[in-house]
């Protein structure tokens, strides 16, 4: 989200309403990647898993979620899947339209089929492809969408590199490193990130970083960052890594994002990651620039967090009150004003 919508966004708060949304678009997707949390047993709880649920296709699905922007009118949209690009009909038209409604949109893709050139010209579209470490392992787990794809569908845009660090990364000298100068060197990358696997409850799993695993890797990035221009990690996100919010009521993050699934109704709790996550362990780089901003005390007496509290719950009183009198005339007090 851009630094001129935290206004808005907090008027929004003010009145009991969440500044984000994130859509996953789609059940489907080609792709079977260890640890992705959208097609954990849990990630929807009583509603099952991912691949279960009812999705949309076609004019249904545009419909469906340029519903959904009218009644939340985010500030920034995520989508995600599933992968997204299996819609790329649909959001061929739901793209466009998103734009001219003056919504920023985030969609995050594997990059498994070729990226339309027409969307490179949507101003308010912020292309993120996930990258899971270097060729070797990538293209193990996250096959059919290779390196060789990746570079062949993102020709012509302007991207972002989002890789997810999983323990199997850990330990290996150099590796971040051959990962940065290689996507530095690409002119379609405009920016790289670097979240950290986030387990979930009772999680036994390779994918898991070890506390010692997280310190050793928060290190090699903070020493890395320096090297490399496109690397978009500040202090402000490392210190969020290693003071993650311990439940999700303490992370804005959680706090100010509807999170919907692909059958366009059912909401994904706590968090984008759903299910039960370990908020002590996360990796989200949204969740810890948030997490440090909220730590941060005006004129060194108040922190935003205090401030983003007091907000949130006088806008949960503020919609309560003023949504009694709009169902007794018969108003829907689920649309946004």
């Amino acid at each position: 989200m851009k630094p001129s919508a935290v206004i808005p966004a907090w008027g929004k708060i003010l009145r009991g309403k969440r500044p984000l949304l994130s859509i996953e678009i789609t059940r489907t997707c080609p792709l079977h990647c260890p640890g992705c949390y959208a097609y954990q047993p849990e990630h929807l709880g009583p509603a099952g898993p991912l691949r279960d649920l009812r999705d949309f296709q076609g004019e249904a699905l545009i419909s469906g979620v340029l519903s959904l922007v009218r009644r939340y009118r985010p500030l920034h949209l995520s989508v995600v899947g599933g992968e997204p690009l299996v819609r790329y009909r649909e959001l061929d038209k739901l793209l466009p339209e998103l734009d001219r409604m003056g919504i920023e949109v985030q969609l995050v893709t594997s990059a498994v089929r070729p990226v339309p050139i027409a969307w490179g010209s949507i101003r308010n579209l912020h292309l993120v492809v996930s990258v899971d470490g270097l060729a070797a392992d990538h293209d193990v787990r996250r096959a059919p969408a290779t390196y060789d794809r990746i570079l062949k569908n993102i020709a012509g845009h302007r991207i972002t590199i989002h890789c997810t660090i999983t323990r199997p990364m850990v330990g290996k000298a150099g590796y971040f490193e051959e990962f940065a100068t290689f996507w530095s060197a690409r002119e379609e990358v405009r920016k790289i990130w670097f979240s950290l696997y986030t387990p979930q409850e009772g999680e036994h799993s390779a994918e898991r970083l070890l506390p010692e695993d997280r310190e050793i890797v928060l290190r090699q990035l903070r020493n890395l960052r320096g090297g490399f221009g496109k690397i978009e990690l500040p202090d402000g996100v490392l210190d969020g890594y290693h003071r993650a919010p311990s439940a999700p009521n303490e992370c804005i993050f959680s706090q100010t994002t509807t999170c919907v699934s692909a059958d366009l109704k059912t909401s994904i709790s706590p968090c984008q990651f759903g299910g039960h996550p370990v908020c002590s362990e996360c990796g989200c780089v949204a969740s810890a620039a948030l997490t440090t901003i909220g730590r941060y005390k005006i004129a060194g007496l108040v922190k935003v967090s205090d401030i983003f509290a007091w907000s949130q719950k006088f806008g949960q009183r503020a919609s309560a009150k003023f949504a009694a009198p709009e169902r007794a005339m018969g108003f829907s007090a689920s649309e946004e004003n």
